[in-house]
């Protein structure tokens, strides 16, 4: 899968990955302790959706274009009040010409006394992000290779905080390393939440992900999915899920609201839907849910 990010801003796999993203954020925000935010793939920050590679595919406008236009429960739209606030900053006039990738969307929701870490390996992506958070104290930008990366930036300093972890997936074995990485994380930093991304295309890969972020018998890890289409057709991306490790107990009532009303918004066609399945053994003690 090639998901360079430019021609995919604001599509229906950003906002799952951002509004939980900012979810996690504001719960973290509750205690006066300062937290860091850790952003391996860090991409370029924001993105113009008016640039040639957005105009593209168009896919923003059957993610974030849909769901600006839907009307939400008062739980959903709640749930999506952090995230979607930062986009209708972003674009004040009301047309949507810009879009937050996680860098600046966590910028934006942090505090004075929090710090954000931004990863980027690709030269180009890396000097774009140095330009967005130029003088800024509060974040710092890093060049590593993203499996590096999370060994050198973990733990943090502050012993609170999240790290995300959202590879391209342009080269094979990409879920085995999300596994190899989070094994060594929770060693270094056991306390943190991880939000772990991957795409839903064929499903039998993802079904051997989950039971290996299982097998690590982690006390707290949930997995969300969410698919607009049927998953006949395993070249196309017809799903995205997010497996939360040390979630905030806020979390699932959030997404219990947000998922159902988010998947009849985004659904291309027949086969849309949500999924939640507990992987943590804490949960694993009592009953497995799933949705």
């Amino acid at each position: 899968m090639n998901y360079r990010h430019a021609y995919h801003a604001g599509n229906f796999a950003d906002v799952v990955k951002h509004a939980v993203l900012a979810l996690v954020i504001e719960h973290l925000k509750l205690k006066p302790a300062p937290f860091r935010i850790v952003d391996t793939h860090a991409g370029i920050g924001v993105y113009d959706l008016n640039s040639e590679e957005a105009q593209k595919t168009g896919e923003w406008r059957e993610g974030i274009g849909r769901v600006m236009a839907a009307q939400f429960s008062d739980a959903a739209a709640t749930a999506l009040t952090p995230y979607l606030g930062v986009v209708r900053r972003l674009n004040p006039h009301g047309d949507i010409t810009r879009y937050p990738g996680s860098p600046l969307l966590a910028r934006e929701l942090m505090r004075t006394e929090d710090r954000l870490v931004v990863n980027e390996l690709h030269p180009e992506d890396q000097q774009m992000l140095k330009r967005l958070f130029a003088h800024d104290a509060q974040v710092t930008v890093t060049a590593l290779n993203a499996w590096t990366a999370v060994k050198a930036l973990l733990p943090p300093p502050e012993r609170r905080g999240v790290v995300l972890i959202d590879p391209a997936f342009e080269q094979p074995g990409e879920l085995d390393r999300i596994v190899e990485a989070l094994k060594d994380s929770v060693r270094r930093f056991a306390g943190g939440t991880y939000l772990l991304w991957y795409p839903i295309k064929e499903l039998r890969p993802v079904a051997n992900f989950r039971r290996a972020i299982a097998s690590l018998a982690l006390p707290k890890a949930t997995a969300f999915e969410l698919t607009i289409r049927e998953t006949k057709e395993e070249q196309l991306l017809n799903g995205c899920g997010l497996i939360v490790v040390n979630a905030p107990f806020t979390l699932a009532a959030n997404l219990d609201a947000l998922l159902p009303e988010l998947a009849g918004v985004l659904a291309l066609g027949k086969g849309g839907g949500f999924r939640t399945e507990e992987l943590g053994s804490e949960s694993m003690k009592g009953t497995n849910r799933v949705r």
